[in-house]
């Protein structure tokens, strides 16, 4: 970029509320710069996606994403890729720091979702990608005739389920309560593959990760007897939530107590500044609001740029 140039929209994230802020921000020919890392979306980690609006079939994640983001190319959107480290306010504008690169900007869209939650549990770390894993869709095929143990209580813990039970041979479903939180129809999907090759262990919680080279073991610990025992198993699939990415931002924008930003539809406490999708919404957490949202900010980023800037 021209050193000293002030862009008129910057969007920081790759999900798909980032990419529908920069659809809507670039036909209004605001040329809006995406910063995104290269750690994949949420959606480019799903494979069939059944609820999105327009595609009775279902479509592929990483296909939905992809076609949103040559859609918002298509209309001049520009892409980098890089981690944003900083965030500050300006006199007039805000500066985003990639490294030792700066962007300023009169407006700018935080769309940086959220990480996968760790369990914070001994081994997790030490055996992370080596079966330890926190996208069964990614690593299941690796996982054939093998046994698998996914945590988690939620749909993405019974979608990781699902994707597992293609290929593993054994799979152990582990959940620290009494039922899941899990939508109706996700529950009913795991609840018929009970069985043999699908044991479901409720008001259970893993203690550690064991294993030598690679994992071959988890100690569990059922909550109401006090008993602990041990899970043979190839692999560990986390499924127990996720942490918005809000770091740059902490401290110059208003976030939540667990890390989310505050927005009132979507607008921060910063004039100018906008988040959309995951990073604050704790509650819905679907393709579509997070897909509803960058559009709202996009259109209250063009609003601020005419009514308020008179750019």
């Amino acid at each position: 970029m021209v050193k000293g140039e002030i862009r008129n929209v910057v969007i920081i994230g790759g999900g798909i509320s980032s990419h529908t802020a920069a659809l809507y921000t670039a036909r209004a020919s605001l040329k809006p710069l995406i910063i995104s890392g290269p750690e994949l979306d949420q959606l480019s980690l799903t494979t069939l996606v059944e609820n999105y609006p327009g595609f009775p079939e279902g479509v592929q994640g990483p296909d939905l994403i992809a076609n949103c983001k040559k859609q918002a190319q298509k209309f001049g959107a520009e892409y980098i890729e890089g981690f944003v480290d900083s965030f500050k306010k300006g006199n007039g504008f805000y500066e985003i720091g990639v490294g030792k690169k700066k962007y300023k900007a009169l407006s700018v869209i935080i769309s940086t979702g959220a990480s996968a939650r760790r369990l914070g549990i001994p081994g997790e770390d030490k055996y992370f990608g080596r079966g330890v894993s926190t996208c069964a869709v990614c690593d299941a095929a690796l996982y054939k005739n093998k046994v698998a143990v996914v945590v988690g209580g939620g749909d993405a813990a019974m979608e990781e389920t699902l994707a597992l039970y293609k290929f593993a041979k054994k799979i152990y479903l582990v959940h620290r309560k009494e039922e899941f939180r899990a939508s109706q129809i996700m529950q009913d999907r795991i609840l018929k593959l009970k069985g043999d090759k699908l044991k479901i262990v409720y008001n259970t919680e893993v203690l550690e990760v064991l294993g030598d080279k690679l994992v071959n073991g988890v100690k569990v610990k059922n909550n109401k007897a006090g008993k602990e025992e041990i899970i043979k198993t190839d692999g560990l699939f986390l499924a127990v939530g996720h942490v918005p990415n809000t770091k740059p931002f902490d401290g110059v924008v208003e976030l939540d107590k667990q890390g989310f930003v505050k927005t009132n539809g979507v607008k921060t406490n910063l004039p100018g500044v906008f988040a959309a999708g995951d990073v604050q919404d704790y509650i819905y957490k679907q393709a579509i609001t997070s897909a509803g949202t960058g559009c709202m900010a996009a259109l209250e980023a063009e609003w601020y740029i005419e009514r308020v800037l008179g750019k």
